[in-house]
């Protein structure tokens, strides 16, 4: 198994949830510019999740998982939310799905 695809999905799922928090601030704050500078960050999440060459739904079924992590850790230290315990048991069955959606039958 490459390492490659793994940090590719690090890092894009660092980009999406920057971006969208980038564009969240944007929205509360009424600046533009933010939204705007949101909005390339999406875009660079959109363009670096498909620099990994698997099929379509293998690619995303998997990322979720990265995407699901980097989502609950954002909320939780970033902007200092209280997640509840279903919410981390939830991210574990996201986690499970992805690993199966990987490791599962070829």
């Amino acid at each position: 198994m490459m390492l490659v695809p793994w940090l590719i999905f690090i890092g894009a799922s660092l980009l999406e949830v920057g971006g969208d928090a980038v564009i969240r601030k944007g929205l509360r704050g009424g600046r533009a510019l933010v939204i705007v500078a949101g909005s390339l960050m999406l875009a660079g999440y959109g363009l670096l999740v498909n620099a990994v060459s698997w099929n379509f739904s293998k690619l995303l079924g998997v990322y979720i998982a990265f995407f699901a992590t980097a989502s609950i850790l954002c909320g939780r230290f970033l902007f200092r939310e209280n997640v509840p315990t279903s919410m981390w048991l939830g991210l574990t069955f996201i986690i499970v799905g992805g690993l199966l959606i990987q490791f599962g039958q070829r």
